[in-house]
């Protein structure tokens, strides 16, 4: 969750002024250094799994995030990698427990507890994720937020057995973030237990710049709505800050909006796309209990999954923009490197990806492989590689120069 939907609204409608004038693009930056590091050996590989927010929002119950937690499983996303069952906004009391000021679940939602909810997901081999704000409330405005209640949420957060705390901005009385987002950092690392913390401070002060010494990743863009043109604005904007991403500090453009039905399958092809190859979370937000055969085939795709859970971690880039066509490429373990090729153009465009613009080696032999045709083509390549793209869609290509 982020700022109220006022705010969303108006940003949508600076996002869409700006798409048509061609300036929701990334700009180049000249940074080459690689900030501090979190070191507590927690997201190696950016999360992966399920938030309740992006299509349940404040309808969330026990019996739901249990049925949400055995669909994981069933369907085969879990053995692919999908491991979090966060619980994002709504889930709580709306006061603190007068005597020890704890947290607690609103107990017409959540009847056994949230100790004993964990219990349950963690026996599906599963771990469990809780949401919380740097505010006084939470963005809902229906529960407590944690500001200045640290310690003591850190302290219950992990007696639950919680693996993933998100950690969002409403309410915040304009304490620097800073302060607000360290303070929680301090609280979770003197908690007992290993809990991978996720800044949801919307990129407001550029925490991609800091965020690296107290989280394990942090939001760079406002929320993510379910549109064609402002999921493209959300990426144009992450990528802004590729250089900063690394093994256990990773950039987030928010979460998947893959089959909750604002966009076609193709888009939603484009979408899961460009979130691998940024080293996004990868954070289910659509209904897995009804999911579609055509939802899960885009975020159950082997192959893209493991562009954006290869252990080198380096996020992609934009190496190309022109006339509404985009060229993302980044380096991969055992020197390949992935390209994607995206149109946004409303007719077949023909692109290209040019050696030279992606780090081969102009005079270099490749071989590529379709990740979403599961196909290799038969040419080997040299100099290029060209392909036609249909409308709103996108190809993505692994290269493995010849030794």
């Amino acid at each position: 969750m982020g700022r109220v939907n006022v705010i969303i609204v108006a940003i949508f409608a600076i996002c869409l002024f700006f798409l048509e004038a061609h300036d929701c693009r990334p700009i180049t930056t000249n940074t080459t250094t690689r900030r501090e590091l979190l070191d507590d050996g927690i997201g190696l590989t950016p999360p992966m799994g399920w938030s309740s927010w992006n299509h349940f929002q404040c309808n969330i119950s026990e019996d739901l995030i249990k049925q949400t937690a055995r669909a994981l499983v069933s369907t085969g996303l879990a053995k692919l990698g999908y491991k979090y069952v966060n619980i994002d906004d709504c889930w709580g009391q709306s006061s603190r427990n007068y005597s020890q000021q704890n947290l607690a679940a609103d107990s017409g939602k959540f009847p056994s507890g949230m100790a004993a909810l964990g219990k349950y997901i963690h026996g599906l081999g599963l771990k469990f994720g809780i949401y919380t704000s740097a505010g006084n409330r939470t963005c809902s405005g229906s529960m407590p937020g944690s500001l200045g209640y640290e310690q003591v949420d850190a302290t219950t957060f992990a007696s639950w057995g919680v693996d993933y705390v998100k950690y969002d901005n409403c309410f915040n009385d304009g304490i620097d973030p800073h302060i607000r987002y360290k303070a929680m950092s301090d609280a979770l690392r003197k908690s007992g237990r290993s809990i991978f913390y996720n800044i949801c401070e919307w990129g407001d002060m550029q925490p991609a710049l800091w965020a690296s010494k107290f989280g394990n990743s942090w939001r760079t863009t406002d929320d993510i709505v379910d549109n064609w043109d402002l999921m493209l604005c959300i990426a144009d904007k992450n990528a802004v800050y590729a250089d900063y991403a690394k093994p256990g500090a990773w950039n987030d453009p928010d979460m998947l909006e893959v089959g909750n039905g604002g966009m076609t399958d193709d888009q939603y092809t484009v979408h899961f796309s460009i979130w691998a190859i940024s080293k996004a979370p990868l954070i289910i937000g659509c209904d897995v209990c009804k999911i579609t055969s055509e939802t899960l085939a885009i975020i159950g795709n082997e192959e893209v999954i493991a562009v954006n859970q290869d252990p080198l971690g380096v996020q992609a880039k934009k190496v190309r923009n022109y006339g509404e066509k985009d060229v993302w490429a980044g380096p991969l373990s055992n020197n390949k490197v992935v390209i994607l090729l995206v149109n946004r153009k409303d007719y077949n465009s023909t692109m290209t990806a040019y050696w030279s613009d992606i780090g081969i080696p102009t005079n270099k032999i490749a071989y590529a492989r379709d990740l979403w045709l599961h196909s290799n083509l038969d040419t080997p390549l040299k100099g290029n590689l060209t392909v036609m793209v249909p409308p709103r869609s996108c190809k993505m290509f692994v290269l493995t120069p010849s030794s």
